[in-house]
């Protein structure tokens, strides 16, 4: 399985869609070890893009801190899971707390 996680300084960005950058985790969910990490450069700010581009890269699920909801349901109409309410931390801890069920959310930080 793949994660995203949108990055700022090398952690969680709180929002999402003005982020820099995404960091792409493999897992191995049996095992419930990280396999690998690719950090990649988002493309320019544009309504609607991330969906189908972060769909095209292979990723399943997003760990978020915060999404509006109508990017939530573009991410579910490509078949990607969203998480939000993540706190601010390296992507391995949250891909791990995730794996492992402990992973602590919060409310939603974006509101639109």
């Amino acid at each position: 399985m793949r994660f995203a996680i949108p990055l700022a300084n090398g952690k969680l960005a709180i929002h999402f869609g003005h982020c820099a950058s995404f960091a792409l985790i493999d897992i191995d969910s049996e095992e419930q070890i990280i396999l690998n990490r690719e950090d990649i450069f988002a493309p320019p700010h544009q309504p609607g893009l991330l969906p189908p581009w972060l769909a095209e890269r292979g990723v399943k699920h997003i760990l978020a801190g915060g999404m509006g909801q109508r990017a939530q349901d573009l991410f579910a109409a490509q078949g990607i899971q969203v998480t939000v309410g993540a706190r601010v931390e390296t992507p391995e801890k949250l891909v791990m707390d995730f794996m492992a069920g402990t992973l602590t959310v919060g409310g939603n930080a974006c509101d639109h």
